[in-house]
């Protein structure tokens, strides 16, 4: 199995992440211009290092799928606010042909993992996207499993935060069968990109809303 870990200044995080990796898997880390030594802490730790110089959460991703050569890849984000130990069972269940896409269901731990701002903007994505899809969905986090040929022809073109959503309505469209499983949800390692400001929060909201709205998604 292969972990795709966009990186971004996650220097502090990656012991933990990486540390619970499961035996056997393979760990991407797609630096995408750090400057905290991330890349090189990465590798000294055994994983894989991809360099993305289009900066995005999307192009980090993508390169990682891109780089990736396992059948079923999975994605975690590289801050220690999730376990990409709790993988496991996506796996399974993309694996044994219960689901097509797994993703997790964020249960935050603490009061603070997940800023209220943040989890508002999520809520009015997963209405949006149930308008859209007829999906009922509750979580829209990047810890998700899926097999990796089918990944790619998906044909993802968002290379910013709305990648994550793409994905999802483009399986819709496709007929994947779509599954959520609850995961434990920390407060990130370091400061945030996008969850950690109401700026970061609402510009992700737009770029995925303009997913949404794309006509070629639609199609």
């Amino acid at each position: 199995m292969d972990v795709v870990l966009p990186c971004l200044d996650e220097a502090e995080a990656l012991p933990w992440v990486l540390e619970r990796i499961p035996p056997g898997w393979r760990a991407l880390v797609v630096d995408n211009g750090s400057t905290d030594g991330s890349a090189r802490i990465a590798q000294a730790l055994g994983a894989t290092v991809v360099h993305e110089e289009r900066r995005g959460f999307g192009s980090a991703c993508h390169a990682g799928l891109a780089a990736a050569t396992a059948d079923i890849v999975c994605f975690c984000d590289c801050d220690a606010s999730l376990d990409p130990g709790d993988l496991v069972p996506f796996v399974n269940s993309v694996r044994t042909g219960g689901a097509d896409l797994v993703l997790g269901r964020r249960r935050p731990q603490t009061r603070g993992a997940w800023p209220p701002h943040a989890r508002a903007g999520n809520l009015a994505l997963a209405r949006l996207l149930r308008r859209r899809t007829g999906l009922r969905l509750h979580d829209l986090g990047p810890l998700r499993a899926a097999r990796r040929e089918p990944l790619l022809a998906l044909g993802l073109t968002d290379r910013r935060s709305g990648y994550p959503l793409q994905m999802v309505v483009r399986a819709a469209d496709a007929g994947w069968r779509i599954a959520e499983h609850d995961v434990p949800y920390r407060p990130r390692t370091g400061s945030s990109k996008v969850t950690g400001t109401w700026r970061g929060t609402w510009q992700a909201v737009r770029d995925m809303s303009r997913v949404l709205a794309d006509k070629e998604v639609q199609a």
